[in-house]
């Protein structure tokens, strides 16, 4: 095989790649394992272009599937590609303007105080001093998170706001530093009142790291 042989084989990660909905399936997938219908109904296409989609990145060794019955499960190929995936979204991040444009404007603009990082978290967590939810769909939530987590989908969190201590801080988290869910949520729990700040970044980020996680949905 020669140079250009083997950097054709290269090429075929970046071509996987590039689809912007390819790439939001991939950010989807690091959250854990989902069916085909689930993906199309949070990415918001039709589950014919969701599946397409998902055979690119299976062709790339992106991500593997498996049968569960009638439907099909998708997952990343392993940890590596959601690293990838990561490094991918920080190289984006520090050389592109809009990206921290994006940022400034809908991330950055939430944070009166600076986000809680992953120590602080855990130590927090095991003193009882404060409450995290989770907001993301419930199954994401329930394909893993953070112990002791609430799952609290964020359409669902004005409602459900009685339910909140307000003596207790509240430290929200979504799918990773780019998702909107935990800003948006941060905003509307300290628009009622509450002390709130949003994890630095998400639960990939967190299950990465090697910290505890748990799986299930939550009992009500």
């Amino acid at each position: 095989m020669g140079n250009v042989d083997l950097y054709e084989q290269f090429a075929r990660i970046g071509k996987a790649l590039s689809s912007p909905r390819r790439v939001e399936l991939l950010d989807l997938l690091c959250q854990g394992e989902r069916s085909v219908d689930a993906l199309s109904r949070t990415s918001g296409m039709t589950v014919t272009n969701t599946s397409q989609h998902l055979q690119a990145l299976r062709a790339a060794r992106l991500v593997d599937a498996r049968k569960d019955g009638t439907k099909v499960i998708y997952r990343v190929a392993d940890d590596e590609v959601c690293r990838f995936f990561f490094a991918l979204r920080e190289l984006a991040g520090a050389r592109l303007a809009e990206v921290e444009q994006f940022v400034r404007r809908y991330v950055e603009s939430a944070d009166e105080y600076e986000p809680v990082g992953h120590a602080e978290l855990l130590e927090r967590a095991r003193h009882r001093g404060v409450v995290v939810l989770d907001v993301r769909p419930p199954d994401e939530y329930a394909s893993g998170h953070i112990p002791g987590a609430i799952s609290v989908p964020l359409e669902e969190l004005e409602d459900r706001l009685a339910s909140l201590p307000r003596d207790v801080e509240i430290v929200a988290y979504c799918r990773g530093p780019y998702c909107l869910l935990a800003p948006r949520a941060v905003e509307l729990l300290r628009e009622r009142g509450f002390h709130a700040r949003r994890l630095e970044d998400g639960f990939p980020e967190w299950r990465l790291a090697g910290h505890p996680v748990a799986i299930g949905a939550e009992e009500r």
